[in-house]
Formats: structure tokens, C-alpha cells, sequence
């Protein structure tokens, strides 16, 4: 199976220098990955080196907590897209999620999905280490009701990554044309194949170059 297009190519640590930046993009021309996956300061300068590529320039909103107000992530959205972002990837309020309060939840990503409608893909980080099963589901559901265009395990900053039983019932609860994307702890070509396997639509590691190449990263997103 070729990989490199269920590849976000990330870095998202918050001492990423302008080099490890510009490390990820031209692994990411050279690997043609589907994207890279950076922070919203790096945008404006990853997309102007890959505006001539396919490569996508992806960016986190409201990251790596969920805990801004709905407002704000909608203001950071439409300034991604503005920079250059063709593709966001934002955390729910998880602790909204927790305590019950499922229409705040849904306004989340809501404000997301209305300000990113028509200029970039929606991808919605529910942080599955920090859940329920049940809640897991909840949370999936909404980021459909929302009509986002795909649900997410982890920011990679929590308390644990991606594994195959949460990407098995994140495919159950939203259906076979909602994306899954499968992130934190994939390091190894094995480790993608088991998430795609498992109905994961999309991969985001720092690991890429060692997924597609065979090879055998150590750790990182």
C-alpha cells in the first residue's frame, strides 16, 4: 500500500525552530505527503514553498488544550485560512464534552466548520485518551452534526496517542464516508497499516519519512 498520501507530515512542539520547519516541508515535497501539519505562526511561510506542489498546508486551532472559547477558535480559523491554511485541524472543549454539556461542544465546532466552509477541511481533534468510550462517541457524533469533514484522536500532547480500538469505533459512530484520522504514536509502517486497517483515513505522525521508507522512528508526535 502506498502511504505517503494518508501522510499529515507534523511538527506541533512549541520550540520548533524555523528549521524544523523547513525540515518537515521539504520532507514532505520530496515524499509528496499529503500535507504538512504545523503551527499556525509557520503558516504563511509553509505555503508559499509548497504553492506549487499538492502538498496542503495544515494548521491546529484551539491547540493543544480545546479550552478557548468558540469565538476565538473561529477568529484563529478564519486567520489560518487567510495565511494560507487548506486545512485545520481543531481540538472540541473537551472539558464542556466531560461535564454534559453537549450544545457547547457542538457550537465549537460549529464555529469552526461555519468559518472554515468552502476555504478549507475540517478535522476534529476529540482527545480519545482523555474520554469515555461513550464519550468518545458523543463527541463524534457532534463533529458530524456539525458537519465537519473528519474526526481525530489526539493532539499527541495528552496523556496517550492513536490506537486501533478507538479509530475501530470512531469508523462505527460516524459511517464510511466521514474521515478518521489516526494521530500520536504511529511511528512505524506496521503502525500506519494497522490504523488504516482499522478505518483510519488519514495518519498524522513526525514519523513519515520512516513509514514510508520502512524504517523505524524514535517517538515524537
Amino acid at each position: 500500500m502506498l502511504l505517503n498520501k494518508y501522510i499529515d507530515h507534523t511538527v506541533l512542539k512549541a520550540d520548533t525552530a524555523q528549521e524544523g520547519v523547513q525540515k518537515i516541508i521539504d520532507e514532505a515535497i520530496k515524499y509528496d505527503f499529503m500535507s504538512v501539519c504545523i503551527n499556525p505562526t509557520w503558516v504563511k511561510f509553509a505555503a508559499e514553498q509548497l504553492k506549487d506542489t499538492d502538498v496542503k498546508v495544515c494548521t491546529v486551532i484551539g491547540f493543544p488544550l480545546g479550552a478557548n472559547t468558540a469565538e476565538v477558535k473561529g477568529y484563529e480559523t478564519k486567520d489560518a485560512i487567510n495565511n494560507g491554511a487548506d486545512e485545520v485541524d481543531m481540538v472540541i472543549n473537551i472539558g464542556a464534552l466531560k461535564s454534559g454539556q453537549t450544545k457547547t461542544v457542538f457550537n465549537d465546532i460549529k464555529a469552526v466548520v461555519g468559518a472554515a466552509a468552502g476555504k478549507a477541511l475540517t478535522k476534529v481533534i476529540i482527545e480519545t485518551a482523555l474520554l469515555t468510550d461513550e464519550e468518545k462517541v458523543t463527541a463524534c457524533k457532534l463533529a458530524k452534526e456539525a458537519g465537519a469533514d473528519f474526526v481525530k484522536t489526539s493532539t499527541g500532547f495528552s496523556t496517550g496517542g492513536a490506537t486501533v480500538e478507538d479509530i475501530r469505533l470512531m469508523r462505527q459512530t460516524v459511517g464510511p464516508d466521514m474521515g478518521v484520522k489516526a494521530s500520536g504514536g504511529i511511528y512505524s509502517e506496521e503502525d500506519a497499516n494497522n490504523m488504516i486497517e482499522a478505518g483510519a483515513t488519514r495518519i498524522g505522525t513526525s514519523a513519515g519519512v520512516a513509514i514510508v521508507t520502512g524504517a523505524q522512528a524514535k517517538g515524537g508526535y
